[in-house]
């Protein structure tokens, strides 16, 4: 293709200045998440090459069906580029297996061929987005993330352009951990598709991002464990994202497509789907019948205490293994709120070790019990950012360093993320605001007010 861009695979762009230049989170691989992930088509031929041939990859972030290591080693790319996350903690990996790693700075444009640039945007729950500038035809992908700051910046930039097309994950939830049960055993049922039209979802976002195009994107998965295939019925297909999609601005392309920038047209590429094929857990290196071992345990107990923010809204974590309870008190006194987590070992000390935990809750076939009184969104604000996000790919774990953690982030744009505290009034985002008492409070407050009255 001569000046243009692909969708392909799960969260892949691939886009052409005069041959391939660029693809977002290659996912080459069968698997992710100990195998309870595979992609729902094959990738042609024709895109498997390109992405191969591209001069840069960009990776959103550390979820193994946008960071796929075994993918970025076949790459013949220049540098893998990584938006400026704090921590730096893909960077070093990536760097330790001989790869080269290029940083991009947040809210900068970065030249990547005549035609093409791009704009990476960092977050501090450890997501980015990318606004990729391909001859004057602005993608915004947004893969996983969710506004936590950046919208209104993104809204300036986008104005900017007369064809933008959105890029972003739609589905029912299935993304996160949806295996979750009540104390009595009773599964609580995931986001079903009587809940809430998928298709009607996927307009309003178009119109709040005045999108002309939307494409349904980083949700192209199915399960395929036999521990976690009870999960497929709450994927999204193509039907789904048709399903209630009215909009007089915005137009629903397929998934996977071609889009020529220098004729302004769009081709179907039309991936077979793949056939599920029903893996045994064991064929991953889990028996559900192993268990820890008392090295394993203490391995365990000194990763989660040292979380500091689960000592002040849990009481314990039970980690069931092998059917034998393994309990983690974090409170001295009351144990009332807590989690139980039943979970093979081989996955969950590998998680472990190599501090991925958000692998296993994605993943699907751990079993997640809550004790106590939970709030709507469960294992958030207060578990999954806290342990996976801050500590696992932030390195922040003590309260002090969640204080510089969010501090960082707070630098590079402070009114954008107060005005993100004050609309979204997420506990993890309030918390890591200024003391209300500082000058430097009251100076953001200022600005703030001063903005939203103009």
């Amino acid at each position: 293709m001569e000046l243009g861009f692909d969708t392909i695979g799960n969260a892949t762009v691939v886009c052409y200045d005069k041959g391939p230049i660029l693809a977002t989170d290659p996912w080459l691989s069968n698997t992710a998440y100990f195998g309870s992930w595979t992609m729902s088509h094959d990738i042609p031929e024709e895109q498997r090459q390109a992405v191969l041939r591209c001069k840069y990859a960009w990776v959103s972030h550390g979820h193994p069906d946008h960071l796929c290591v075994d993918s970025l080693k076949q790459l013949g790319a220049e540098s893998i580029l990584l938006p400026d996350h704090q921590g730096g903690r893909i960077q070093r990996d990536l760097e330790a297996l001989g790869l080269h790693v290029r940083i991009l700075k947040s809210r900068v444009w970065h030249q990547l061929s005549d035609r093409i640039r791009v704009m990476s945007i960092a977050d501090y729950n450890q997501d980015a987005v990318l606004l990729i500038d391909v001859g004057g035809r602005l993608i915004l992908n947004f893969n996983d993330a969710g506004d936590r700051g950046w919208g209104a910046f993104v809204k300036a930039i986008s104005r900017e352009y007369p064809i933008r097309f959105l890029l972003k994950l739609g589905g029912f939830g299935d993304a996160d951990m949806i295996n979750l049960f009540e104390e009595n055993g009773a599964r609580i049922v995931p986001r079903s598709r009587e809940r809430e039209q998928l298709g009607s979802v996927m307009a309003v976002e178009a119109d709040l991002w005045g999108a002309r195009f939307v494409v349904p994107f980083s949700s192209m998965h199915k399960y395929q464990r036999m521990d976690s295939i009870w999960a497929n019925p709450y994927t999204a297909d193509a039907d789904d994202y048709r399903t209630g999609f009215e909009s007089k601005t915005s137009e629903l392309l397929p998934a996977f497509i071609r889009y020529d920038c220098l004729k302004d047209s769009v081709e179907v590429i039309n991936p077979p789907e793949k056939a599920v094929q029903v893996h045994a857990p064991e064929e991953f290196g889990d028996n559900w019948k192993d268990l820890l071992t008392a090295d394993d345990v203490r391995i365990l107990r000194n990763y989660f205490s040292s979380v500091a923010h689960l000592h002040e809204q849990f009481d314990f974590l039970n980690i069931r293994v092998g059917g034998r309870d393994n309990m983690i008190e974090l409170a001295v006194r009351k144990f009332d709120r807590g989690i139980t987590f039943e979970v093979p070992r081989t996955s969950l000390m590998t998680a472990v070790q190599y501090e991925v935990f958000d692998d296993l809750l994605i993943g699907n076939f751990m079993k997640t019990t809550l004790h106590g009184r939970f709030g709507e969104e469960r294992l958030y604000p207060d578990f999954t950012p806290y342990v996976a996000k801050y500590g696992d790919n932030g390195k922040a774990r003590t309260n002090e360093e969640l204080e510089a953690y969010f501090r960082a982030y707070r630098r590079r744009a402070p009114v954008d993320y107060f005005r993100h505290v004050l609309e979204s009034g997420s506990r993890h985002a309030v918390m890591a605001i200024l003391r209300t008492d500082s000058s430097a409070y009251r100076t953001i407050s200022r600005v703030y007010h001063f903005i939203t009255a103009a």
